[in-house]
């Protein structure tokens, strides 16, 4: 469903605002994880009660921001068509039917869902009778200019069931100058005890699970169409599609830097976003398995999905190039090396940097080496593990990046390659370039890095080759660095 057609009414408009006074509420995956390990249809209940509150907050934000871009960007079609996407989204969850239940039974289920774990359910999960979950810490990807005095004296004096922004206890919510205290009750990893549950919730789970799904599909687009719509706003201001000019660096002056600092923000929402959608709809619909609580892996294997990834990126190049064996890849990895992360998430990550990696060493030795006898130096992938972090470096011989350009290599829509065009291909669910990317490779990447808490970093050997550095927060305990 594409919103075809659909305009944002006076009263739209006036709830949007509404909803976006309040803050948003970022959760750790170490939180989402003991949340969702034993889903009962009371936990899923909370999630959905939780989603319906957080997601018509997030996408309002959203919807207002896209009314009020810098330099007019707003006015591009295809930033008003997501724009539309995001407020048909926002209409739908804020129309969503209520939970209808006779007096005796919603009694019933309140007095279920306030009630505390029993001794022997707190164990099988792993808890102690304490009913609040782990405080969330500080993302690293967020800066503490971000926390206002407010914020800092609750992260200071939260204690145990404090918490930084969304740790636990109560959380502050703001409209206009009102701060209001939401109970613990509210948030979406607060404990629901296993019970049988009335046929009306099973419905509602089932009923919001469709919904959200739908808005899943009609979002699948967005990242294309945004790309799409930067490049509306790059003609008509005669900029060079590609060059990265008038996004960040020495476009800053033409406004570029605002622009940069709004994609940044746009599509690190979207990823939390997505991961919340995908999360719940996990939970409900698939079955249970020992290493995953929804999309989240417990005992992702690093070496296994980077290996996954080198061979998938040497494909692509491969049949780009039209080669009969692309540039090698050593991995250094333990075996054993597990933790719980997004398995898509790495993936993704790793994909992209090496179909860079993988391009300049073909492009800079030549897509006839093999056949001229002078091969093609290896592309290294060394995976560390630290006390708090894990770490992968992706060393290649690829020539590297003169230092004047190193800025622009973060900008959206910057690249090296030619002839690409998203205009054929720009309606696709993934937005994946099948060699190059459209400029969006690295600094996609490195938000997916930030998501929870890990970081990206190049340094480049200019005339030798590229070092990159993945950094992933292995702790699971830093909350979203929502914008």
């Amino acid at each position: 469903m594409m919103s075809a057609g659909f305009r944002i009414s006076p009263a739209l408009w006036e709830r949007i605002h509404y909803f976006a006074s309040f803050p948003q509420t970022g959760v750790s995956l170490q939180q989402m994880v003991l949340f969702g390990q034993h889903p009962s249809q009371g936990t899923l209940l909370k999630a959905s009660q939780f989603l319906s509150e957080e997601l018509p907050v997030r996408l309002a934000h959203r919807v207002k921001e896209l009314d009020a871009l810098p330099c007019n960007l707003s006015d591009m079609p295809s930033i008003r068509k997501v724009k539309d996407w995001y407020a048909h989204s926002f209409e739908e969850l804020i129309n969503f039917p209520p939970l209808a239940l006779s007096p005796s039974a919603r009694h019933s289920l309140n007095a279920l869902l306030s009630s505390s774990p029993s001794t022997s359910e707190a164990a099988a999960i792993g808890q102690s009778r304490d009913p609040f979950l782990p405080p969330s810490i500080p993302n690293p990807a967020l800066s503490h200019e971000q926390m206002d005095a407010d914020d800092m004296g609750e992260w200071a004096f939260g204690g145990a069931t404090g918490g930084w922004k969304n740790g636990g206890g109560f959380t502050s919510v703001r409209n206009g100058g009102i701060r209001l205290r939401a109970p613990i009750e509210r948030r979406y990893y607060a404990h629901a005890p296993s019970h049988l549950y009335p046929p009306e919730v099973h419905d509602y789970n089932a009923r919001f699970t469709r919904v959200l799904e739908a808005i899943k599909r009609r979002h699948d687009p967005t990242v294309a169409t945004i790309a799409q719509g930067v490049l509306e706003w790059q003609r008509t201001r005669g900029i060079k599609p590609g060059s990265g000019v008038g996004i960040g660096g020495s476009g800053a002056m033409n406004g570029g830097g605002e622009v940069q600092a709004w994609l940044d923000r746009f599509y690190m929402s979207r990823i939390g976003i997505r991961f919340l959608i995908g999360q719940h709809v996990a939970l409900n619909s698939q079955q249970p398995h020992k290493d995953y609580v929804g999309i989240i892996c417990t005992q992702a294997n690093v070496h296994d999905i980077v290996q996954e990834a080198i061979e998938n990126a040497r494909f692509v190049c491969e049949e780009h190039y039209a080669l009969l064996r692309g540039p090698p890849v050593q991995l250094i990895c333990p075996h054993n090396l597990t933790f719980a992360y997004i398995p898509g998430h790495l993936s993704h990550i790793v994909f992209e940097l090496l179909k860079n990696s993988l391009r300049a060493v073909v492009e800079r030795f030549g897509a006839d080496a093999e056949d001229r006898g002078v091969g093609y130096p290896p592309i290294k992938v060394i995976v560390v593990e630290g006390s708090e972090d894990i770490t992968i470096k992706i060393s290649d011989e690829g020539g590297g990046i003169p230092r004047r350009a190193v800025p622009l290599v973060w900008t959206y829509m910057y690249t090296t390659m030619g002839g690409q065009s998203i205009d054929q291909d720009y309606h696709a669910g993934d937005f994946q370039a099948p060699m190059a990317g459209f400029g969006y490779g690295l600094p996609l990447s490195r938000l997916y890095a930030r998501y929870f808490g890990g970081d990206l970093r190049l340094i480049s050997m200019d005339g030798f080759g590229t070092d990159v550095y993945i950094h992933l927060n292995k702790l699971s305990s830093s909350c979203e660095p929502l914008p």
